[in-house]
């Protein structure tokens, strides 16, 4: 008899209105907080990783500087002396310069990771005239970059790092010396970067990971991931060239 009352009825219906509203305002609840909790933790997660990237690159970055600075500058020093015992002062001078140039803009890139080709390309050229005084006339060279890609943005020390093998693998090898030719093109979203020098073939395999290929690779890994090539080709009839391809940036 009680549940027949219509008071009753009311109060159960509107009791079980209010249950099934609260449990499924309860339920909307736990979902928004479960998702802005996720979201919260994939930021997290995503910062985390972007910091870590960082660090790893700005390790790789001082790695291949100190690769760069002992055995250049033994060898720049070696040909300063050179210079002075032979009484070429005036190309002693020069070369002494060239490398004060050289070493502050070495420091001055110590915390960046990328720069216009433009400044990329400029760096190449100081550490090539350095290298000219050392080679004389064994060693010439070109560069080739159209003007529309010097505001491209390239992993600093790129293209030094791939003169210096060209140096160390192809000119240094021949009594007669050789070229190396620097090149720059752009095709659709790609922006691709070469260094040729005309010397001997070399056997890829044969060559030790420590002269900066590998860490080269592993430091454009941490640039771009997956969305760059780096490929290495002996030519026909003769000479080497390194290509860097990455996403064209300014």
């Amino acid at each position: 008899m009680l549940f027949r009352s219509p008071f009753v009825r009311q109060w159960l219906y509107q009791f079980y209105n209010g249950v099934l509203s609260s449990l499924f305002l309860y339920t909307a609840i736990l979902a928004v907080s479960y998702v802005l909790d996720s979201r919260s933790r994939l930021a997290h997660q995503q910062t985390e990783t972007a910091r870590l990237n960082e660090q790893l690159s700005k390790a790789q970055l001082d790695a291949l500087r100190r690769q760069i600075e002992p055995h250049f500058l033994f060898n720049t020093l070696n040909a300063i002396s050179g210079l002075v015992r032979e009484r070429r002062n005036d190309a002693a001078v020069s070369m002494i310069a060239g490398l004060s140039d050289f070493l502050r803009r070495l420091l001055e890139d110590s915390a960046r990771q990328q720069v216009p080709l433009g400044e990329e390309v400029e760096f190449a050229q100081k550490y090539l005239d350095i290298q000219k005084v050392r080679f004389v006339e064994r060693l010439q060279f070109s560069v080739d970059v159209p003007g529309e890609l010097l505001l491209a943005r390239v992993p600093t020390f790129i293209l030094q790092l791939m003169v210096e093998n060209a140096i160390k693998h192809g000119i240094a090898k021949r009594a007669q010396g050789g070229s190396i030719r620097i090149a720059a093109s752009r095709s659709d979203d790609r922006l691709r970067v070469s260094v040729y020098n005309d010397g001997p073939a070399v056997k890829w395999e044969k060559i030790p990971s420590g002269i900066g290929i590998s860490n080269m690779r592993t430091r454009l890994q941490g640039l771009y991931g997956d969305a760059f090539e780096l490929s290495m080709h002996n030519q026909d009839p003769s000479g080497v060239e390194v290509t860097v391809s990455v996403p064209f940036e300014e």
